[in-house]
């Protein structure tokens, strides 16, 4: 990751703070200027021009929520099933409101400009490839069957996402109780919907 000055530190932050505000549009840098305190003289002289300083604040932010949500999908191999996803459940729930407004504002994003997709599809594909690993990982060890762990791991990070992430961004005031919720999910995964 980039070291970046202490003004250079206000001037990201102050951008992410607009843009889960108000958005990619009404990011002007005169706006984002204010809100860091300097001069917009300073905002091009460090950072070029508006969309150089998104691009550099998008990806400040979201390196450091991948390597959050790495630490949270890590296995080591030796875990139960079970406990491996109440544990991401879980993981996810505890994310700080801040963790949850850089899945925001990647959403937003795609809503703003439909062509770059690139901050969702990374948070996307970082959890459903730690799924599919520890899945494959499962399979070889044959603790579940041979079935295809790709597909396991978008239902597993379809529900995650749905339920948790979701819930989170867009109803505040919204509880969720994490142990009946992830136990149903997980009765329902290991036994199916069969009577």
């Amino acid at each position: 990751m980039n070291e970046f000055s202490s003004t250079d530190e206000k001037i990201i932050k102050a951008t992410f703070s607009i843009l889960q505000k108000e958005g990619f549009v009404k990011a002007t840098t005169k706006r984002i200027a204010a809100e860091a305190g300097v001069n917009e003289v300073t905002i091009f002289r460090n950072f070029q021009n508006k969309n150089n300083l998104i691009e550099i604040t998008k990806n400040y932010y979201l390196q450091r929520f991948l390597d959050k949500l790495e630490e949270i999908f890590d296995f080591n191999g030796d875990e139960e099933i079970e406990d491996y996803l109440r544990s991401n459940f879980v993981g996810l729930l505890n994310l700080s409101d801040e963790d949850f407004s850089i899945i925001k504002v990647a959403m937003e994003e795609v809503r703003e400009i439909p062509e770059k997709k690139q901050l969702i599809a990374q948070i996307t594909d970082t959890i459903i490839d730690k799924l599919d690993e520890f899945f494959k990982c499962q399979i070889e060890n044959g603790k579940i069957r041979d079935v295809d762990s790709r597909v396991l791991a978008v239902m597993c990070f379809s529900v995650t996402f749905q339920s948790v992430v979701l819930w989170k961004i867009y109803d505040e005031g919204q509880t969720i109780d994490a142990d009946r919720y992830g136990g149903a999910f997980l009765d329902i995964l290991y036994n199916g919907i069969k009577a």
